[in-house]
């Protein structure tokens, strides 16, 4: 199995040799990823048989991001979830954002100019990977940066414990602590999107493009 070159490897919170060859730096999709569909209690169907994908959206605002505390996982993590049947990753995250906080984002990332008829760039990922859920299912991940253009931080009370924005120094005192791979995601966020570099500007949208 094939991972990301840049990707580093954490250790497994699950304990010693389980999911061996698995990116650890991915561990809170697991938590995403379970929440959604219930992977490891609920029988709830996967969307697809083997290989279901899925969006992480770590949105910053005024140096800070914003993060979830997970009612049934007891962790603190970005928002995030499944991409649906009928949606591209674009939506996905838009909706997840709308979904989890009631703020309207804006993806931050490069789109191609090549929107044609029959054809619709897509605003490409800050990361991905691919994780293993269970001995049978994986998940494909999508890691977005993003901004809050408008609405009222909401908390979905029926998922979530609180909903907070956070500095970097916040990260350090979230109770429970945050996995290392979350925290290296939002300090990342932080220092991309705070020094405006080239690679995190805000994508145009495109025709067809639906929010």
């Amino acid at each position: 199995m094939a991972f990301h070159k840049s990707a580093s490897r954490a250790p497994s919170p699950w304990g010693e040799g389980w999911g061996e060859g698995v990116c650890w730096q991915a561990v809170f999709w697991f938590a995403i990823g379970s929440a959604r569909t219930s992977c490891y209690s609920i029988p709830v169907a996967h969307i697809h048989e083997k290989i279901d994908f899925t969006v992480a959206i770590f949105v910053v605002r005024d140096s800070k991001v914003l993060l979830i505390h997970h009612r049934q996982l007891d962790k603190w993590l970005p928002l995030g979830g499944h991409i649906e049947l009928d949606e591209d990753p674009e939506q996905a995250a838009l909706r997840e954002a709308r979904e989890e906080s009631g703020l309207e984002i804006e993806l931050i990332g490069e789109r191609p100019p090549t929107t044609s008829p029959g054809t619709r760039a897509l605003i490409a990922p800050r990361f991905l990977d691919i994780h293993r859920i269970t001995d049978t299912h994986e998940h494909i991940g999508m890691i977005y940066w993003a901004r809050s253009m408008q609405g009222s931080l909401t908390l979905a009370t029926a998922e979530h414990h609180h909903i907070r924005w956070c500095t970097a120094e916040d990260l350090e005192q979230l109770r429970p602590p945050m996995a290392e791979p979350v925290k290296w995601y939002c300090r990342k966020a932080l220092q991309e999107i705070g020094t405006g570099s080239s690679a995190t500007e805000p994508a145009q949208r495109q025709p067809g493009q639906r929010s």
